[in-house]
């Protein structure tokens, strides 16, 4: 059986078939057409799944080598399924972000002209709204609902051919499709395996959208592919996790701030029992030191994974035996990875000077999609380079401190927001916070701070004074915030990132 297998990622499930087939895969909670309903399949199950979808979308809608199929909906155990038997006819999964707008997600469809369209049920108007040349639609049931010829021939496929496209959420301007091959998807397997410490009797509990870089690559996949039990649920829900700290126990998880704080905030929170995690990853740039320590507290590790759509994403890793006494930093590159630090004229600064962080590995993009096949758009000299800035301790661990474009410089000092934010969202009565450089006469820049309060009674009373006041014993008195606006929301790109050029906007009067 696995002889058949030229596509490397496939080849790694059929081996896992023949070799551990009755130890469990993957649970799936919330199937939408049987409410309450849980999926539980072991590894020979998972493979003949992907036998059945991959002889669908062979016969039935015609997928051919370096065709796209799309998908639109909720995370599901079929989407998974599907990756991989587009690994086995070459074709390429684009993971579609179900919170655009049908006009934003048109343009995504315009540019990776798919063949096929996969919806569930909560997304099928959309999907009929959707249109493009020779685009097909189905509902997921139909990719397995009946039987499937037997014993088509399959395509020769290669690992450098691409396998995943999937889009930036465009806060800058047009999404682009970041390519990764199915070389990339198993080489950030081996970093997240080496990040996490996979080990026998670990259970990842996933409910990240996979439409997401982080909610696909960072545990989900690379957890199937080291043979790693995945319990999925098909969103975020914070009652729901709570739950399955009882009910299927899990060891690992993946969260990032906003599933935190709604957490931190539900009612269950002191009660439930924590004891079952081994530890708990976040993947964003920048964290709250407050969130961190809330976890640390329950004697839960957070360790972080810091990457993006581009680089696979896992880069730089703070594993989870140095989490707790390096709280906030990002940690060190994973193994086969290299990463350098680089001022303005591009060259590498030194310890404790701040650069911006540079990427090369074999789980990089291969460049953003391009339907004239260019390959290598976005990298330079196999160089990715993030926009993000860090800084570099003596013994190598790298600490993410802002974008380059968010740094404020006031007065020839440099200012970087994540700082002032992280002290922000300790003071009760904030229930979100953005921090965002304007224009100065005097200055040149300077910071302006932007809270949402919470709708408890702290947040009711909190005054632009008390929030100048807390901050004045936290931080130097040159980074203070010249203003504290208080507003109802604040502008977010559909991947829930707050949209710092649109503030600016609404503070200044200007178009963004």
């Amino acid at each position: 059986m696995v002889g058949e297998e030229t596509s490397p990622l496939a080849a790694r499930f059929a081996q896992l078939a023949q070799d551990c087939g009755t130890q469990p895969a993957m649970t799936f909670r919330g199937d939408e057409r049987k409410p309450g309903h849980t999926f539980d399949c072991d590894f020979a199950k998972l493979w003949r799944r992907v036998e059945r979808v991959t002889a669908h979308l062979q016969s039935t809608w015609g997928v051919q080598p370096g065709d796209r199929v799309a998908w639109l909906g909720f995370n599901h155990e079929l989407q998974l399924v599907t990756l991989v038997a587009c690994a086995r006819l070459g074709a390429v999964f684009l993971p579609l972000n179900f919170r655009l707008a049908v006009p934003e997600l048109q343009q995504v469809m315009q540019d990776a002209q798919p063949r096929l369209l996969v919806h569930d049920n909560h997304h099928a108007d959309t999907a009929r709204a959707l249109q493009g040349a020779d685009l097909q639609h189905t509902h997921n049931d139909t990719l397995i609902a009946n039987a499937s010829p037997r014993g088509l021939p399959l395509p020769t496929v290669h690992s450098e051919l691409p396998l995943l496209l999937v889009y930036t959420s465009g806060t800058t301007g047009v999404p682009k499709g970041a390519v990764h091959t199915q070389a990339a998807l198993l080489a950030n397997a081996r970093a997240s395996a080496w990040a996490h410490d996979f080990a026998p009797g670990d259970k990842v509990l996933s409910t990240l959208p996979m439409f997401h870089v982080g909610g696909l690559c960072i545990q989900t996949l690379p957890a199937l592919l080291a043979g790693v039990e995945v319990v999925l649920h098909p969103r975020f829900d914070p009652t729901a996790w709570l739950d399955e700290m009882h009910t299927s126990r899990p060891t690992l998880s993946l969260l990032v701030p906003a599933t935190m704080r709604a957490l931190f905030e539900h009612p269950r929170w002191a009660d439930t029992s924590l004891a079952c995690l081994r530890g708990i990853m976040t993947g964003s740039s920048t964290v709250p030191v407050a969130y961190l320590e809330t976890l640390h507290a329950r004697g839960v590790p957070v360790g972080q994974v810091y990457g993006t759509t581009e680089t696979g994403p896992v880069s730089i890793v703070l594993r989870l035996p140095e989490a707790m006494a390096r709280v906030g930093a990002s940690g060190w590159p994973h193994p086969e990875a290299q990463v350098k630090l680089i001022d303005a004229q591009g060259q590498e600064v030194g310890p404790g000077e701040t650069g911006e962080v540079c990427i090369r590995a074999a789980n990089l993009m291969r460049g953003y999609w391009s339907a004239q096949g260019v390959t290598g758009i976005g990298l330079h000299d196999g160089w990715f380079h993030s926009g993000d800035l860090g800084q570099r301790a003596e013994d190598g661990c790298i600490t993410i401190v802002g974008r380059s474009r968010d740094m404020i410089i006031s007065g020839g000092e440099n200012i970087y927001p994540a700082e002032i934010e992280n002290q922000l969202v300790t003071l009760p009565g904030v229930a979100e916070n953005a921090v965002v450089g304007v224009t100065d006469a005097r200055w040149g820049e300077v910071p302006v701070a932007v809270l949402v309060r919470s709708p408890d009674a702290a947040g009711q009373a909190l005054s632009a004074e008390a929030v100048l006041a807390h901050l004045q014993s936290r931080i130097a008195r040159f980074k203070l915030p010249r203003r504290v606006v208080f507003m109802d929301s604040l502008p977010k790109s559909a991947l829930g990132k707050v949209q710092k050029p649109a503030l600016q906007a609404l503070l200044t009067g200007t178009n963004p």
